[in-house]
């Protein structure tokens, strides 16, 4: 944070300089939009092939081919999840939350891109439907689905408290994918990565612009979709904070469990291809 009294007097051309234009980082009117004809046509003919029920404070991974679809359904109270996404043809590549945060803004939602880490920066899964797109941004600056928070994790619990708790979610999805791909605790964990806060009503504070959470407004029913551009393994923690309106790494919250559908289309698809950047860095 910010010092509250700073060390050094501001310079006589300070408000000249804090009030320079601000400049998008990033501005994708290059990138194509997401193709919702396509989409539409494709969901119309899928249909419903796997349930994955992710029992409180835990998580599942499943698989989910390409050119098919996924729903994430708060099934009985109101419960935020933590999702992972990899390649189900190579872990390395997985869901990149910082890269899809500069391109889309903290918060997603319909036709927005889930982008993969480099090398490949290619679209994993694009947001098809979001039953709380109405919520928008509130009086406090917080909104739904994130890509800004880390995951809950046993490293930070222990650095503030001191204390151990295995029920983060970090924890959970390092259990989960260890279970669904067979390999050693050890080896999975390094795969887990930033996540997307499903239903996580989340934004900084006006005063000391600090990572913020609050109750989600989600409810029994709602749903976040996604349509899968790669052959996918989807992993999803449902957290031990459960809304996450007051804690997020314990027992004492209500939690509830999350379900993944899958919807299948069996046409053919091309999946989206890797970034054709030739990797020389100059050399």
């Amino acid at each position: 944070m910010k010092p509250e009294k700073p060390t050094f007097a501001p310079p006589g051309d300070a408000e000249e300089r804090r009030t320079k234009p601000a400049v998008i980082c990033y501005p994708t009117e290059g990138i194509s939009s997401a193709d919702f004809a396509m989409m539409n046509a494709r969901r119309a003919d899928a249909k419903h092939t796997a349930r994955c029920v992710v029992p409180p404070r835990d998580a599942r991974c499943t698989t989910v081919p390409k050119g098919s679809f996924f729903r994430i359904t708060c099934s009985e109270g109101a419960q935020v999840g933590d999702l992972n996404l990899w390649s189900a043809a190579n872990l390395n590549e997985h869901f990149y939350s910082g890269k899809t945060r500069a391109l889309h803004g903290t918060h997603v939602s319909s036709g927005d891109r889930l982008w993969s880490r480099f090398p490949m920066l290619r679209p994993m899964a694009t947001v098809f439907e979001d039953t709380l797109d109405w919520y928008g941004w509130d009086a406090d600056g917080g909104s739904v689905h994130d890509v800004i928070g880390t995951r809950c994790d046993p490293y930070t619990g222990r650095l503030l408290s001191g204390s151990d708790y295995h029920y983060c979610c970090h924890s959970n999805l390092t259990r989960a994918l260890a279970d669904h791909t067979k390999l050693p605790l050890a080896e999975a964990e390094p795969f887990v990565h930033d996540v997307l806060n499903v239903f996580m009503c989340t934004g900084f504070t006006a005063d000391t612009h600090q990572y913020f959470m609050k109750a989600s407004p989600v409810r029994a029913g709602d749903y976040l979709e996604f349509f899968a551009e790669i052959d996918l393994i989807v992993g999803l923690s449902a957290c031990p904070g459960g809304d996450c309106g007051t804690e997020h790494t314990s027992d004492f919250a209500d939690c509830y469990p999350l379900v993944i559908d899958v919807f299948e289309n069996g046409d053919p698809f091309l999946e989206t291809e890797p970034s054709d950047y030739d990797r020389s860095h100059g050399r």
